[in-house]
């Protein structure tokens, strides 16, 4: 099996992509299609034993539509430019003359006596009035050829589209002038029974709605464009000493940057030089300025600050932190929500079934309702016209387009528009301890001494020469706190599994567990009371003594996030229940999880089994959502329905996950689900409304009302109608932007 995506043109609604997607899903050896009209693209999943590119372009292009395989660049796109969409100049103009032919032909009627000049006096010169208004619904006609051009060739090959219906409605009211033009000569009356104006203003309309439309959809890829902006063109690089400046797409891996305060850090990189301040906002949503030091990471695409910064590069093209969250969104934006599948269905068969209302409520009034010709056809414009699809097909898309900008933008990076869905009917949350809800690196958290400072200096001189983790917790407290250490111990004696052993300024010096100091006969009672309290924490203890004394006792813990405990009361704030998943002892998973109030705790799980209870959870309560950050998550993350990968974790686990958390922030799984709440209700509010007017508005121009004495649905407003239609299901996608998470 293979997955392909490629570029369809010429789509323009929602009938449009159900065709591209009906043909393709038709093909021997295609188990997957989605085509989305937002983005024009087509993602189809394929056996290449039996089908391919060749029976991909030669189906599509039978149906209509333009096709071209959209090939990743190896680079970033740097130069992509900011889609300017049509020039509104053929609208301006169409509108003006379809005004003077309002005015030519609506004026006396709906204002009485008008001003006119004779020569096109309708009761004088009935011919002249006639070809005056054939003539001023020319620029309409010229401007929106396009509906003629692409609209009865698809109906024709059997996959009518909305141009479709506005072709066939104006066409129809088109011809029935043109006869009564010629008509005249010999029944004057027949000036009475023309359409021009019809014709010219809901051609005029539909553009107008699609123009505004086309202006709000491009809105709704600006996280992609921000993101695209934010790689530098040309970036400074050390070679053989010199400083060039470059091409981005031409520096290496392990090639030096030179990146000065104020100018954007090209690639992904490792400083090795200098310090600062780096603003990683639009990568990860984090407001706060970062600070980086010798050893840090910095990511292409964030500024510097302050400092100069020497950089090694460590990622290039498609391989940076930039490039994959593009892809990432792109990847959300150009796949289906299962909620659109349904509305996709519907859209699919909506034209032909208008087609067929349209013609039968023509029918109906001709033969039972005994009404003239030029009332039928006003009836059969009326309902092609007010049924366009275009609101049904925009609904979900552009929602989904909107919610995973916002995502990306606040630093949660989306996978799919399935996974937006999916995430608002969460019923359990799973976080993995270590690195999701901790920090995943230990820390003194508290000491147990007469003298704190001596006990530090003494611990941080002994452990000097050691690489343990808990060894590096002491120094690096000690460094911060600006405390010094003595000197380099004599006689250094690392006892495996208990401590270490040597002598500073002639007197020993033991550092480790109490039993060392035991077995070295010297009396730690004093601190054995409160180190038990410390050990039912979970807090590994390193006891002290110098001079046959002992000075105290350090515990050393992995530090829970600041933001732990508020995410676990949002999530349960929510209906969500919280699981604390730990490979830990149980006294420091239960520690952990009463510090975050985790209504359920599982300790000394093994990382094989983390899978097992991902699923046993699910059972137990429904959705899942694993949040998580090593390696040993990601078959978690792939077992759970919603697997969240705190964005400093592994590339595997990022790659096994259907959202990444960018700010290691525990809180962002909660906006995650908020998000997807916020996307799937106003969804939900485009469909009911796309479903609202179609359902209303269809009866409405058939003349159900007319039927109890009511108004007719005019071609015009029912153009209106449609246009305005599509562009309040894109204008209530887009408030979704102005949504806090």
């Amino acid at each position: 099996m293979k997955t392909e995506q490629y570029i369809i043109n010429g789509m323009s609604c929602a009938a449009c992509s159900a065709s591209v997607q009906r043909v393709i899903s038709r093909l021997d050896g295609v188990t997957g299609c989605e085509v989305n009209l937002i983005t024009g693209k087509m993602t189809v999943t394929f056996d290449e034993q039996k089908t391919g590119q060749t029976d991909f372009v030669r189906v599509v292009e039978k149906a209509g539509f333009g096709i071209e395989r959209d090939i990743p660049k190896k680079e970033m796109p740097k130069d992509k430019k900011t889609e300017k969409g049509e020039s509104p100049l053929p609208i301006i103009i169409s509108a003006i003359f379809s005004l003077a032919l309002l005015y030519i032909s609506m004026g006396q009627m709906i204002f009485g006596n008008v001003p006119l000049p004779q020569i096109i006096n309708m009761d004088t010169q009935p011919y002249n009035f006639a070809i005056t208004q054939a003539l001023l619904a020319c620029p309409a006609l010229f401007f929106g050829r396009k509906f003629f051009t692409k609209g009865i060739p698809l109906l024709l090959r059997g996959h009518p589209n909305m141009d479709s219906l506005v072709a066939v409605g104006a066409g129809a009211s088109l011809g029935y002038s043109v006869v009564m033009t010629y008509c005249i000569s010999s029944n004057p009356h027949a000036v009475h029974n023309l359409y021009y104006e019809s014709v010219a203003v809901v051609i005029t309309l539909v553009m107008l709605g699609r123009f505004f439309e086309g202006r709000s959809r491009r809105k709704t890829a600006d996280a992609i464009k921000k993101l695209m902006e934010l790689s530098p063109d040309t970036g400074i690089v050390l070679r053989n000493g010199k400083e060039l400046t470059v091409p981005t797409g031409e520096i290496n891996v392990d090639e030096i940057l030179v990146v000065k305060p104020g100018a954007k850090i090209p690639l992904d990189g490792i400083v090795t030089e200098g310090s600062s301040s780096c603003d990683e906002a639009m990568l990860t949503g984090e407001s706060l300025p970062v600070e980086k030091t010798v050893g840090d990471k910095v990511t292409g695409g964030s500024i510097n600050l302050n400092g100069l910064l020497y950089v090694k590069v460590t990622h290039t093209g498609e391989n940076t932190a930039l490039a994959k969250i593009i892809r990432f969104v792109e990847d959300a934006q150009s796949k289906k929500a299962p909620i659109s599948k349904t509305a996709d269905r519907v859209a699919g068969i909506f034209v032909p079934a208008v087609i067929a209302v349209a013609l039968v409520s023509a029918l109906m009034w001709f033969v039972f309702g005994g009404q003239s010709i030029s009332f039928v056809l006003k009836i059969f414009t009326s309902v092609l016209v007010v049924a366009c699809p275009c609101a049904l097909g925009l609904a979900t898309p552009t929602a989904v387009m909107v919610g995973t900008g916002l995502g990306a933008a606040n630093g949660i990076l989306i996978r799919n528009g399935e996974v937006l869905e999916t995430t608002h009917k969460i019923k359990a949350a799973v976080f993995d301890k270590t690195g999701t809800v901790t920090e995943g690196k230990a820390a003194v958290s508290e000491i147990v001494s007469d003298n704190r400072e001596l006990l530090i200096s003494l611990a941080a001189t002994a452990e000097s020469g050691s690489d343990h983790p808990l060894a590096r917790a002491v120094t690096e407290y000690a460094k911060k706190q600006g405390i010094a250490v003595t000197q380099k111990p004599d006689e250094f004696q690392n006892i495996p599994g208990k401590g270490i052993k040597c002598l500073v300024n002639n007197e020993a010096l033991i550092v480790g567990k109490v039993e060392l100091l035991s077995e070295n006969g010297i009396d730690a009672e004093k601190y054995l009371s409160h180190s038990q309290e410390l050990a039912q924490q979970g807090k590994s203890l390193i006891f002290v003594a110098f001079g046959g004394r002992a000075l105290g006792v350090i515990a050393i813990s992995d530090q829970i996030k600041k933001s732990s405990a508020q995410a676990f009361k949002e999530l349960r704030s929510m209906g969500i229940k919280t699981v604390l998943l730990s490979g830990d002892n149980r006294p420091c998973a239960e520690y952990i999880g009463s510090i975050v109030s985790a209504d359920e705790v599982y300790a000394e799980v093994l990382p094989e089994d983390k899978a097992r209870i991902v699923a046993d959870i699910r059972k137990k309560y429904g959705t899942v959502m694993m949040v998580g950050d090593g390696i040993n998550d990601a078959p978690a993350l792939s077992e759970a329905d919603v697997g969240c990968a705190i964005g400093g974790g592994s590339d595997i686990a990022i790659e096994a996950a259907d959202i990444v958390l960018m700010k290691n922030d525990p809180c962002d799984a909660a906006r995650a689900v908020n998000l997807s709440r916020l996307t799937v209700r106003n969804i939900k509010q485009n469909l009911f409304w796309a479903f609202c007017y179609n359902t209303v508005c269809i009866p409405i121009a058939a003349g159900l009302l007319y039927v109890f004495g009511g108004p007719l649905l005019s071609p015009m407003l029912a153009g209106l109608a449609m246009s305005l239609s599509s562009v309040f299901v894109v204008g209530n996608a887009l408030r979704l932007r102005g949504k806090r998470l």
